[in-house]
């Protein structure tokens, strides 16, 4: 298979976006995965296992847009853990191998350690956790015991009125540290921060970040300001470039490059040259990653997207609930896969409002 790259589109921030001309292949499963129209296997299952959350940070769940009278799911709408371990089990045979519980805010749903408990059963796979951490010091125990593998914790700002200003419930900086540290105790390693930068609003944060986690053992990551749903302003002249970051962090603590582990891991990573630890970036916007991208959806009440900016998503939780057995619902999803052409990233250019996309609230990152 080649990637063949058509010439960049010209974008008004210092990085440009490569747009690549993918050449469709025909979906095949002759050497055991399912891929999909443009070659990509997949590899990732991320499972949102609630659409609330305890913040209301202003690029994901704005309170203007998710104030009082928004109607969230009920709780019948919602999977069951039974029926979400369900499809974990049937995605592991089309060729998931790492498992994420996202959000919302996953720790709102009730006994999240005993979901985890009943997939950690399932054999072959990493099983990861997002949360914004203020409900971590509780139940990072619990987790650890329940089987999960590891945690990665969304933290935009370490000076406290612009954490607070950003998460918008007035929730102190130092609630989420703690259950940073709980995690830690807890026997996490390899605990991943990630922060998103937004010119103007925390990016005067990004040295200090880098400095408070070297040499911590966790992982920082910055990710640039996606136009994920449509209720959060995006605007381009926001985006933080993932190259100017590097340079920032570079100017005060040297970095070198360093191999990824695996294709389609979405950080780019680097190095301190001390040896203090690593860090990341996630160039969504200015280096998109489409072609690599292995990432299945599924949202709390059962849909499956293929796509983190798609408009809608493949009802599963009929075929679920009436009876379909897993030989079905494996051959449906692999026909999903199969389908599957997202490359909005790379297709993004300067035209990116009207379309209508899923919220990121509502599906997780």
């Amino acid at each position: 298979m080649h990637w063949n790259t058509s010439p960049t589109i010209a974008v008004p921030i210092e990085t440009r976006i490569p747009v690549s001309a993918l050449t469709p292949v025909r979906p095949r499963r002759d050497d055991g995965f399912v891929r999909d129209r443009l070659g990509r296997v997949i590899h990732d299952l991320r499972i949102s296992v609630t659409d609330r959350c305890n913040f209301r940070c202003t690029y994901c769940m704005p309170r203007d847009k998710f104030g009082r009278d928004h109607a969230f799911l009920s709780r019948d709408d919602l999977l069951s853990f039974e029926e979400i371990v369900r499809v974990a089990r049937v995605a592991v045979g089309l060729g998931v191998r790492k498992v994420r519980l996202t959000g919302g805010e996953p720790l709102l749903r009730r006994e999240l350690h005993r979901l985890v408990e009943m997939l950690r059963a399932i054999p072959g796979i990493e099983l990861a956790l997002t949360t914004n951490g203020a409900l971590l010091s509780r139940h990072a125990s619990a987790l650890r015991q329940a089987g999960l593998d590891r945690v990665t914790v969304s933290l935009d700002a370490l000076d406290d009125a612009t954490f607070r200003r950003m998460n918008d419930v007035d929730f102190p900086v130092a609630d989420v540290l703690r259950g940073i540290d709980a995690a830690a105790d807890a026997g996490f390693t390899d605990t991943k921060i990630n922060m998103v930068v937004r010119r103007g609003v925390n990016d005067g944060g990004i040295v200090d970040m880098a400095r408070y986690f070297r040499g911590s053992g966790h992982v920082l990551r910055f990710i640039e300001f996606m136009d994920v749903g449509l209720t959060n302003d995006w605007r381009l002249d926001q985006v933080v470039p993932a190259d100017e970051v590097i340079r920032r962090i570079h100017a005060e603590f040297p970095l070198v490059p360093v191999q990824a582990h695996y294709r389609g891991e979405v950080a780019e990573r680097w190095q301190y040259v001390d040896g203090a630890g690593e860090i990341g970036v996630i160039a969504a916007v200015t280096q998109a990653f489409c072609q690599d991208c292995t990432r299945l959806r599924l949202s709390p009440e059962g849909k499956l997207f293929t796509c983190l900016f798609a408009g809608s998503g493949h009802d599963l939780r009929t075929r679920l609930r009436s009876g379909a057995d897993d030989d079905a619902i494996s051959a449906w999803m692999a026909s999903v896969w199969s389908a599957r052409q997202d490359r909005y990233s790379e297709l993004r250019g300067q035209n990116t409002a009207p379309q209508d996309k899923i919220e990121m609230s509502y599906i997780g990152g």
